[in-house]
């Protein structure tokens, strides 16, 4: 799944985020879009348990910061 938190102009540690997320999800994928308005993750987890990730890293995100993004899955990989 693909999920967009709007930063506020804050700037997330992404390395920090990615060692926390790989400890539940090994194949996530973390980065900004290109004007550092969305942090954007691509991983399994729920939306409860990136909360999380992203609160362990010290950054405080709402609930109503994230948006789970439509599955863009071709079902080739039958994942």
């Amino acid at each position: 799944m693909e999920f967009h938190i709007a930063t506020h102009d804050m700037r997330p540690d992404l390395d920090a985020i990615q060692d926390t997320l790989f400890d539940i999800d090994s194949n996530a994928m973390v980065d900004l879009d290109p004007n550092g308005a969305t942090l954007r993750i691509s991983s399994f987890v729920t939306i409860a348990d990136l909360i999380e990730v992203l609160r362990r890293t010290g950054w405080n995100v709402g609930e109503e910061q994230v948006e789970q993004m439509p599955t863009i899955c071709c079902g080739g990989c039958a994942g």
